[in-house]
């Protein structure tokens, strides 16, 4: 299998702490084989803050498989980092940028089986000229740039517990009756099911939705949008033969049992969708993007500036990110495979 391209991330940030972390727990922790873009001179001071003896290796993407064994392998950027622990600069949101760039460019061409992204810092990059929202419209960006096709990305947090979707993700509360439609939903649940069969190998998904107000609703009683938005929403996606259910009330659909009679839950906005996973799975949820060319995934934490550079970073989700982004780019495969 082709190895990983991971980004950079943040510099200052615990994305490079993570990756020589790994790399150097590599055997114990079972990560498949990857390369990091980045700064070679960088990452080199920055395995000696940590007290950590990685090999760098700089190489091609065409080398890495072979190079990892023994060293982590390094594709290397232009952009020269100085960026310290926990103090971004002028070299971050350039390098974080082109690192994603040549990720993305290298999956797209066939030299990586999947990108990987490090926690970005959003107000650096906006500093910095940044047009995009984030991550995740970065790279839909990039996928139109590549082939000239576009779809809309949709953001699933993943666990072994439960996968959930939000349907808008960063808005005010005040604002989600705004941009809430039932072509929004309907669009976002063809999305889900089409990845959930092709990549992760699920034969008929089920879909659950949940209701925007208290108790879906109760009927009118509690608001219009679960009779007006949700409930035409999913009659559409049945029509569709999509196995979807709802809208369902929200405080009802994360325990044990009702996780069991769904693949994915629908949620109308980030809180509903995030506080339950993050509750269940804090420490290995994974962000995955639906929707793209190409798999990427994310560990599902910030930049965490405050302990950057210390060692002490947690990569149990980076982990998680990679061991799935692997088992995706592996089902990606065999779905495109000529009969």
């Amino acid at each position: 299998m082709l190895p990983l391209a991971l980004t950079l991330g943040e510099p200052a940030g615990i994305g490079p702490d993570l990756a020589l972390a790994i790399w150097h727990r590599r055997a114990a922790l079972n990560i498949p084989p990857f390369y990091l873009v980045g700064d070679e001179a960088f990452l080199r001071r920055r395995a000696a803050q940590l007290g950590l003896a990685v090999p760098i290796a700089a190489v091609g993407p065409d080398a890495a498989g072979k190079a990892f064994a023994s060293a982590l392998p390094v594709v290397a950027i232009t952009t020269r980092v100085t960026a310290e622990p926990g103090r971004p600069d002028a070299s971050s949101a350039p390098a974080a940028i082109e690192s994603i760039r040549r990720a993305v460019a290298d999956v797209l061409r066939g030299a990586a089986a999947a990108v990987v992204t490090n926690p970005v810092a959003k107000n650096v990059l906006y500093k910095s000229g940044f047009a995009e929202p984030g991550h995740t419209e970065f790279l839909a960006t990039l996928a139109h740039e590549a082939t000239g096709k576009t779809r809309r990305p949709v953001m699933m947090l993943w666990s072994p517990e439960l996968a959930v979707v939000p349907v808008t993700i960063h808005l005010p509360l005040r604002e989600i009756f705004q941009h809430l439609s039932i072509d929004l939903v309907v669009e976002t649940g063809r999305i889900v099911v089409g990845d959930l069969t092709d990549r992760f190998r699920i034969a008929h998904p089920r879909l659950v939705v949940a209701g925007v107000n208290p108790h879906a609703g109760e009927d009118g009683a509690l608001g219009e949008e679960d009779r007006t938005i949700v409930a035409p929403a999913v009659a559409r996606l049945l029509a569709e033969g999509i196995d979807a259910k709802g809208p369902l009330p929200a405080d009802t659909l994360f325990h044990e049992g009702a996780r069991a009679r769904y693949d994915a839950a629908l949620c109308m906005y980030h809180d509903q969708a995030l506080i339950p996973i993050k509750t269940l799975a804090f420490d290995h949820a994974v962000n995955v993007t639906l929707g793209l060319p190409f798999v990427r995934t994310s560990p599902d934490h910030g930049t965490a500036f405050d302990i950057a550079g210390k060692g002490v970073a947690d990569p149990t989700s980076l982990v998680a990110a990679m061991q799935l982004a692997a088992r995706l780019a592996a089902a990606d495969t065999r779905a495109k495979a000529p009969p």
